[in-house]
């Protein structure tokens, strides 16, 4: 026993090993029903479980954290749960973008000070996965994900529901009148069949795959549907493998690379994935100091042909996809645009892992030569009112839009919005641009997913069901339509889009990348910001919401807090006692 207290080398071993009063401390109150063998140099994994009543789709990740103990166990580690921030897309005001850094941060913390070895991280809602990766990618202790999964598909009047796409189209049914209030409550409860994130091609289902395509999963795993058993076969699985990794020292620096990044880039436009991977990626990638800028997305992703026929891009929803053959069929129709270096977490590249993957309904999953798009990806715009960027999602948008000139109609805030929108009197037309502003970081404070804002009633009633939003917000990846978002700066940070007023001309032009409002530069330079505009921005006293304002940056960088961009390792030099 004496031998190893001092030849033990592991991570957690600084807590455990020795004969000392420290060492003691530590091991005596982990003892709990411990074997005697755990503190002999076996690994400590913790679980970053993001499980919680509050955030539905992650109700089940307890029943999965079960499973991945299994597994560690099998493999002779020893697995500790450690429950993290979590946050429910649907429940958490005012938005879960607020506290996507928030709960990256404390769960860096949490994996530093702890005595541990590597980490299973089990997310799924929108922001869990994100954060758990910017701080996996901060600590940079071996690492691996173990995505929650999408629902099984919900079905209301014997259709599909794509939950998050057709909330969206059935409230815009009943503004127009097409539907009524009853009708679209009943769906309600069609909506959530089961455990599991949205099932549409969501921010949710997004993260989960690139997670995979970042070779941050084990292969095949991401997009197995929640309620599936083999999510807990490949839980335990996953069990068993971290505990390989940490004798390796395979670790995410060495995993997520440049490489990764334009692999996920490729794969963001082949599924028709959320506009919020724009956002997330940079953040993972400038806590890994990678290289990677948003116009990375247009170079690498603008041309890629869009294959995966779900919502809201197409007609099919998760559940479908995995049938068909799933994430590595998809990847295997475009091996020659993925780096090949780019590793998983098993050590071996991730194109190894596709050699014998196959699609088994080309209606979900297109062949390379008969695309549902030639070109999908995200397009990212530039001109007077965005100089700093903006981002449109194509494949979601009317193609007779993409190259469109009207009036525009200002909105100054989400309140003003809903206090004016449904107003008969408001002079608006199927041609007119609308701008909501006061949404981007700093000014709601967090990014809401308010920028493709609902078509004006009256607009409705004559069959209009698409016109050009602009907004410095971001939208619902399970959203769809014309929608130009993250707009950099944002008004609250003196963009351009805070000096637009209505009646003022604006142009969108995807094909040459140009969003602009059609003003001379002395003209536009000359105005100063709406004051009912910035009446509104956000100015908190204190807490979170005061820090997250006061050094938050852009949506083109990523949205991160400026004192947290880079990293800082897994070392911790004092002693608690």
């Amino acid at each position: 026993m004496e031998d190893w207290w001092i030849t033990a080398r592991s991570r957690s071993a600084q807590w455990y090993a020795g004969s000392d009063r420290n060492a003691y401390i530590h091991r005596a109150w982990m003892r709990r029903g411990l074997p005697s063998d755990a503190f002999d140099g076996r690994p400590h994994i913790a679980i970053a479980n993001t499980a919680s009543d509050l955030t539905p789709c992650n109700m089940h990740l307890n029943e999965v954290a079960e499973h991945v103990k299994r597994g560690v166990w099998e493999a002779g580690g020893v697995p500790l749960n450690l429950p993290v921030v979590s946050l429910g897309e649907t429940n958490v005001r005012p938005t879960a973008m607020l506290w996507r850094n928030m709960a990256a941060m404390a769960i860096e913390e949490m994996l530093r000070a702890n005595p541990i070895d590597g980490v299973v991280l089990l997310g799924g809602c929108d922001k869990t996965i994100p954060a758990l990766l910017v701080a996996a990618a901060s600590v940079d202790l071996p690492a691996v994900v173990v995505p929650g999964g999408p629902m099984i598909t919900g079905t209301f009047r014997g259709a599909t529901l794509g939950c998050g796409t057709d909330v969206w189209k059935l409230s815009e049914e009943v503004r127009a009148g097409t539907l009524s209030g009853e009708a679209f409550l009943h769906s309600e409860s069609s909506m959530i069949r089961s455990k599991g994130h949205c099932n549409t091609m969501g921010t949710a289902s997004t993260m989960g795959l690139l997670a995979e395509v970042l070779g941050m999963t084990l292969p095949g795993l991401a997009g197995t549907p929640a309620p599936d058993s083999r999510l807990l076969e490949g839980a335990h699985e996953t069990g068993r493998l971290i505990v390989e990794m940490i004798a390796a020292g395979r670790r995410p620096s060495e995993v997520m690379t440049r490489g990764s990044f334009l692999n996920a880039i490729v794969a963001l436009a082949a599924l028709g994935g959320s506009t919020n991977a724009v956002v997330h990626l940079l953040a993972i990638a400038g806590r890994l100091g990678v290289e990677l800028s948003q116009d990375d997305f247009d170079r690498t992703g603008s041309g890629v042909p869009l294959l995966v026929d779900l919502q809201p891009a197409g007609r099919y929803l998760m559940d479908d996809l995995y049938r068909a053959g799933g994430l590595h069929a998809v990847l295997n129709e475009l091996g020659d645009l993925l780096d090949p270096k780019a590793i998983t977490v098993t050590g071996r590249p991730l194109v190894d892992h596709l050699a014998d993957a196959k699609v088994y309904d080309r209606e979900v999953i297109r062949p390379r030569d008969a695309p549902l798009q030639p070109e999908a990806g995200i397009a990212v715009l530039y001109g007077n009112l965005a100089p700093d960027g903006a981002v449109i999602k194509p494949a979601a948008a009317s193609p007779h839009l993409l190259q469109h000139r009207g009036p525009a109609v200002v909105f100054d805030s989400v309140e003003d919005l809903h206090a004016r929108l449904d107003d008969p009197d408001l002079q608006v037309t199927a041609d007119s641009v609308l701008i909501l502003r006061g949404c981007g970081p700093k000014g709601y404070p967090g990014m809401p997913e308010v920028s493709n804002m609902p078509v004006p009633p009256k607009l409705l009633a004559q069959g209009v069901r698409d016109m050009v939003r602009i907004c410095d917000g971001r939208m619902s990846g399970t959203a769809y339509g014309t929608v130009v978002l993250h707009v950099a700066p944002e008004a609250a940070a003196g963009g351009p889009l805070g000096l637009v007023r209505t009646g003022d001309m604006v142009i969108l032009d995807v094909e040459n990348r140009r969003l602009d409002v059609d003003l001379p530069a002395e003209e536009l330079a000359a105005r100063r910001p709406s004051p009912t505009m910035a009446e509104a921005f956000a100015r908190p006293a204190r807490g979170w919401q005061r820090l997250y304002v006061e050094t938050v940056q852009q949506a083109n960088t990523g949205a991160d807090l400026d004192f947290l961009v880079g990293s800082s390792g897994d070392h911790v030099p004092r002693e608690s006692h």
